[in-house]
């Protein structure tokens, strides 16, 4: 517990450098293309329009109405969580491999680099979390006070990026292949996350094995308080177990990456 707490304050020490190495990753991913980062947009939108011809239209039907709004809007406050969830994590493997041998030669705090990652990616999420909004306004839906829960699992999902990206790029240093793992894992997730498919809907039996899925906590969360559903203190069980899965995952990966660390570069 005490390298995490460690670690944490670290993240709170950098967290201007944190935000100012994320803007300029940002705009390098794109600075040769012609649209530059108009392509970060126009890619979760082709993806979600592709998903909704997909899973709305194709398999759907007629049944277009999820919890009281057209199933397309009802997605796309999913895939919006989804989507950043999704990159902060296959990108988030690849956060200290990828930067060990630039930073090996000088006093650079290797446990930024996650939230480096992280943060590079929130400028388009904050841009299809207005989307989100503009669809849910265009169908009568009003913020009410389940709204203000927002930041609630605002906070989860960072935590849970972090935890879970500290742990996993620690590995993939010292495991090359987890990288792919988590590629392939996070393709499997991506069905069982109530994305594109109401939950709600299933068999009782399947739901629970559903509810195991950490990342299912959130997106169900922020449907929760931008559809006023429920509080999250109304399911204090998967609320213990979300916390309990983030924190083993953020004390273990700060226990590894405090112990190899130092010889971090000795793996590349």
């Amino acid at each position: 517990m005490k390298d995490a707490v460690s670690i944490v304050k670290d993240q709170l020490k950098h967290l201007s450098m944190i935000l100012r190495i994320a803007r300029y990753e940002e705009r390098a991913d794109y600075q040769s293309h012609y649209l530059g980062l108009l392509w970060q947009i126009l890619n979760p939108l082709i993806q979600i329009g592709t998903y909704y011809l997909i899973f709305g239209v194709g398999l759907r039907g007629t049944r277009t109405a999820t919890d009281g709004v057209p199933f397309f809007v009802w997605m796309v406050v999913g895939m919006t969580t989804w989507m950043f969830i999704n990159q902060s994590i296959t990108r988030g493997s690849k956060a200290i491999v990828n930067k060990v041998n630039l930073v090996s030669k000088m006093k650079f705090p290797l446990n930024i680099l996650p939230s480096i990652n992280i943060a590079s990616g929130f400028s388009v999420y904050l841009v299809m979390l207005v989307v989100s909004l503009i669809l849910l306004a265009s169908q009568g839906v009003t913020p009410t006070l389940m709204w203000a829960q927002y930041i609630y699992y605002f906070i989860c999902m960072i935590v849970f990026l972090y935890a879970v990206t500290l742990f996993t790029s620690t590995i993939t240093v010292l495991f090359r292949d987890m990288q792919f793992v988590i590629q392939s894992v996070m393709r499997l997730l991506f069905y069982v996350s109530g994305t594109i498919w109401n939950i709600a809907e299933m068999p009782e039996s399947i739901r629970h094995y559903f509810s195991l899925n950490p990342i299912l906590y959130i997106v169900e969360g922020f449907r929760d308080a931008f559809l006023s559903r429920a509080w999250f203190w109304e399911s204090p069980a998967l609320t213990m177990y979300f916390w309990a899965f983030t924190l083993f995952f953020l004390v273990a990966g700060s226990v590894l990456h405090n112990k190899f660390k130092e010889s971090f570069v000795d793996y590349v």
